[in-house]
């Protein structure tokens, strides 16, 4: 505020004025000289000007004119020029000699003399603490919004700030990017989704939000661009030409007046709509619609930062879900299943299970360095590549991993792997599978089945049945890329029927937060804690562990390690 003497009082076009030429506080000085009383301008004039608070500080100020400008700063990129709040009428004037006084202000520049120069100061004190008070409304708002990181959230944030604004209670936001890529969704303040079910059954045509979304102009509108791009309905009860499906929906869902707004910015153009519902008939006044002008013209830029973020992730998702497996094969014998997430930053961590020939089952799992889309595709290339040499000598796995070392030394040097893949035999007596014993007369069934696996610097399975719960002990050996020649002796186990084998990769462990050795513990007493009643349904056994492992659910936000769960279940 400033500091301005109380016998000092002018006109507030006047200072306005006068602003823009010498400043408000050099104002402030020229109308001190030709309006106060000779008598308090002597004793002013007396006092040095370091004492003096009307002046002291103006001649200070105007010192350092050449500087800086004499408007108001910015705040939060937000324009100063706000219209007038209503509170600038002088309290002590009554209602009718206030709007005589305006008038007389607005049309004739000649009767502020009918003011005193004290009660014009403090209009201006007025105007400008209305200025100071929305600017740091704006600011506060606008902080809040850009705390947002995701693009439901940025949405959600908007409603509430835009309510606030406008002096409504409900509202909703539809989001449908006018270069159609996407995404569309709608979010409500105070709206569940069976009133917002109720909103969209009115026509389209009938809805302010929808016509601005369309491009619409409204009835009788002309040549003008705001009345296209804001739509109020202040009275939707009383209003004749509305269509009586509105009505009847703002009666259900106990409305009366709305007021929608576009959300346009930068190259995307349109981004929505907004609308917000009134409990009454009402209409917000032109301060209020100047500052929700401000704040969703920042609003929409961030939420066009946003859009483009989440369309980046949401295509470095789909590059990611399409080099794995859509779908996992069905094999004799075996059922498979599989629980996947990855990092917000998009990480190289891939599972495989592919059907070989003569009924054989290959499993792999494993981890490619960095994050990314770098490493997103370079785990592509990485699986590709097993897939090709475990259809030609699946039957070996340290083969197949010493032709991938030897791929990955050639064509990607810089870059370092996990790998582990099992080969899971034919069922004994299937057809090119091995030939079972002879079982004794009355007694069949399958019998249990070799799996023969080899690692390359990944952590070893763990094998689940009613009778133990215990890790393979597998070969050490370094990772794909960190040898000149990778070659490391494969390991049998014959799960029997009824067991499940589980093979995972390290950021399942990672994810605790616990050292890797409690890390393995813990894995291993969550397969332990298994229900009996469970250990026969794969997708129940990799539930069960997730939720042990990871309280807090594979899609967590603060974690960027990639988890892959798969797990392998011999049928009895």
């Amino acid at each position: 505020m400033l500091d301005i003497t109380s016998l000092v009082r002018v006109h507030v076009e006047a200072l306005i004025a006068e602003q823009h030429d010498m400043g408000v506080c050099d104002a402030i000085e020229e109308i001190e000289r030709t309006a106060v009383p000779h008598n308090i301008t002597q004793q002013n004039a007396a006092l040095p000007a370091t004492s003096r608070p009307d002046l002291g500080i103006c001649r200070a100020r105007r010192g350092l004119s050449a500087m800086s400008a004499p408007h108001l700063p910015k705040v939060a990129g937000i324009e100063p020029a706000l219209p007038a709040p209503a509170h600038t009428t002088d309290p002590r004037a009554t209602p009718a000699s206030a709007e005589s006084a305006s008038e007389t202000t607005a049309d004739d520049p000649s009767g502020a003399a009918d003011l005193s120069t004290v009660d014009r100061i403090a209009a201006v004190q007025d105007r400008l603490a209305g200025w100071i008070s929305d600017l740091s409304t704006l600011h506060d708002l606008t902080e809040q919004l850009v705390r947002t990181r995701t693009l439901e959230d940025a949405l959600r944030e908007l409603l509430r700030a835009g309510a606030f604004l406008v002096g409504a209670r409900r509202g909703l936001v539809v989001l449908a990017p006018q270069d159609g890529l996407g995404p569309e969704t709608t979010v409500g303040l105070g709206l569940g989704h069976a009133e917002i079910g109720h909103i969209e059954t009115v026509p389209r045509r009938a809805l302010s939000y929808a016509r601005i979304l369309d491009g619409l102009p409204e009835p009788g509108a002309g040549d003008d661009a705001e009345a296209r791009t804001e739509i109020a309905e202040p009275d939707i009860p009383g209003e004749k030409d509305l269509d009586p499906r509105l009505r009847e929906v703002a009666a259900r869902l106990g409305y009366a007046a709305s007021y929608a707004v576009p959300l346009t910015a930068g190259p995307v153009g349109r981004l929505g709509a907004a609308v917000w519902l009134y409990d009454e008939p009402a209409e917000p006044g032109d301060r209020r619609r100047h500052l929700v002008g401000l704040y969703r013209a920042h609003a929409a830029e961030h939420l066009a930062r946003l859009l483009e973020l989440h369309r980046s992730r949401q295509a470095a998702r789909t590059l990611r879900e399409e080099l794995l497996p859509s779908r996992l094969p069905r094999i004799p014998g075996v059922r498979l299943a599989v629980r996947h997430a990855a990092g917000p930053r998009g990480g190289g961590d891939w599972y495989d299970a592919l059907p070989l020939p003569d009924g054989a089952l290959g499993l792999a799992v494993g981890s490619v360095t960095g994050s990314g889309p770098s490493a997103v595709a370079a785990m592509g290339r990485l699986r590709a590549s097993l897939r090709a040499y475990a259809v030609m000598e699946g039957e070996d796995p340290v083969a197949v991993l010493s032709d991938l070392e030897l791929l990955m030394r050639l064509t990607e040097p810089a870059r370092s792997a996990t790998a582990l893949f099992a080969f899971t035999e034919p069922e004994p007596g299937a057809s090119g599978g091995p030939g079972g014993p002879p079982m004794p007369a009355g007694i069949g069934g399958p019998g249990p089945r070799k799996m023969v696996l080899a690692g390359a610097g990944h952590c070893p399975p763990l094998v689940l049945g009613d009778l133990r719960a215990e890790f393979v002990e597998t070969s050490l050996s370094a990772p794909l890329g960190m040898l000149a020649c990778w070659e490391a002796p494969s390991v049998e186990i014959e799960p029997a029927c009824g067991e499940t084998v589980l093979l995972y990769s390290d950021g399942l462990l990672h994810r605790t937060g616990e050292p890797m050795d409690r890390a393995f513990a813990r894995l291993h007493s969550a397969a332990a804690g298994v229900p009996r009643a469970s250990r026969h349904d794969p997708e129940a056994v990799v539930d069960h562990i997730v939720r042990t492992m990871l309280p807090q659910g594979l899609d967590d936000p603060a974690s960027e390690e990639d988890v892959v769960l798969l797990a392998a279940y011999f049928e009895e």
